[in-house]
């Protein structure tokens, strides 16, 4: 069993490593300027990171379930660190893509950690566990973008990358000392164990509801932080990366609810959890909307939609871990790759409505998007399902 240490430990590696995937959001700015590009063409080294995560996740994370996962998470995070000295050394705008991609599908680790986390966790503290690793990673996703403005702006986008691969180098000392060796019970081979996960699809209706919430409340949260920055950069506010960076630090405020919602989630039926992160959703675009020059409320709605995104994730990963209990790779698998194609396409989907009529067409669009997942949430409570996880 896992101790509160060890907790800890896992929270304080899965934020400093998931962090590499949003540094790029407040640099856009400067990326644009070096290499002579709009912002929103710029910006596409956001969504290309999480494209990549998406594909890292498919690919890489089932392993878990077939190799001892210490070794894995170790092997992984070395290759990000040369994905990481890859961009910092791009002289082209392709190669910076190229390499965004490959800091995304090698930063999965922190998915690798969560399975190793709920296998080695009791039933009656597995979510409350996999709550505090998440406030862990969602202060990182915050944190990072205030750091990333900040250095960004007194040192260049460069140094952003050259310090994230420094910090992975003392990571993988930690890890190697201190992580426990968990070793899986799957004996099959790789194509059996991509298959079965298609399997598991077909099979579980709790899964394809997780999957597919959790796929449009990412394209929310990755819509706002990509247009955030343009919305910022622009009159009225006119806030250079530092200014914007630091506005990360209010979504971190966020990430403490983590923990309380996985303690919810271990009791009753935590799918009640999930409206509650709609509305605070609906309330934050409402903020954001209204917002003009009032910056209290676009940092209220800041704190909203991040208290809203952990709810609505963080009980739809402990319903998962519920599942199969041998299988946890290969469930989150598939809920955390859908969820990153979903912050894929929303990161896409932000530069588009701001392109089509700035921040009221992005407050727009992403309310949309919110009433489409509440009725998704409605068709599913009308289905009779077997468990309530």
């Amino acid at each position: 069993m896992l101790k509160r240490a060890d907790i800890l430990l896992m929270a304080f590696c899965t934020g400093l490593i998931v962090a590499n995937i949003y540094y790029c959001q407040p640099l856009v700015i400067l990326v644009a300027k070096e290499f002579n590009l709009t912002e929103t063409f710029a910006g596409r080294i956001t969504y290309l990171t999480q494209a990549g995560y998406a594909l890292g996740l498919f690919l890489l994370v089932p392993l878990g379930d077939m190799f001892e996962r210490k070794k894995q998470i170790l092997i992984i995070t070395g290759l990000a660190i040369l994905a990481l000295l890859i961009a910092a050394f791009s002289h082209t705008f392709l190669l910076l893509q190229v390499a965004s991609v490959l800091i995304g599908a090698c930063s999965i680790v922190p998915q690798l950690i969560l399975p190793l986390a709920a296998n080695l966790s009791n039933d009656e503290n597995r979510g409350h566990n996999i709550g505090i690793i998440m406030s862990g990673l969602l202060v990182g996703i915050l944190a990072s973008r205030a750091v990333s403005g900040s250095i960004g702006f007194w040192l260049g986008w460069r140094a952003v990358y050259f310090i994230a691969a420094g910090i992975c180098v003392l990571l993988i000392a930690l890890m190697a000392k201190r992580f426990p060796q968990s070793y899986p019970s799957f004996k099959g081979t790789y194509k059996e164990l991509m298959n079965s996960m298609f399997g598991y699809i077909k099979t579980q209706p709790v899964l394809r509801e997780t999957s597919i919430i959790n796929f449009l409340a990412f394209a929310i949260i990755s819509a706002f932080w990509t247009t955030m920055v343009l919305f910022l950069a622009n009159p009225p506010f006119s806030f250079q990366t530092l200014q914007i960076g630091l506005f990360g630090i209010a979504g971190a405020a966020g990430a403490l609810a983590a923990p309380l919602v996985g303690k919810l989630s271990d009791a009753g039926n935590p799918r009640k959890n999930l409206m509650i992160g709609f509305i605070l959703q609906i309330v934050s675009v409402a903020l954001f909307y209204f917002t003009g020059s009032y910056l209290y409320l676009f940092v209220i709605g800041i704190v909203l939609i991040d208290i809203g995104q952990q709810a609505i994730h963080v009980t739809n990963q402990t319903r998962i871990y519920m599942l199969i209990p041998e299988a946890r790779n290969r469930l989150n698998t598939i809920f955390m790759s859908v969820s990153f194609i979903g912050a894929s396409c929303g990161s896409a989907l932000g530069l588009w409505l701001w392109d089509m009529g700035g921040w009221n067409m992005f407050c727009y669009g992403i309310t949309a998007i919110i009433i489409l997942n509440m009725l998704i949430y409605k068709f599913y409570s009308n289905k009779n399902f077997k468990s309530v996880a």
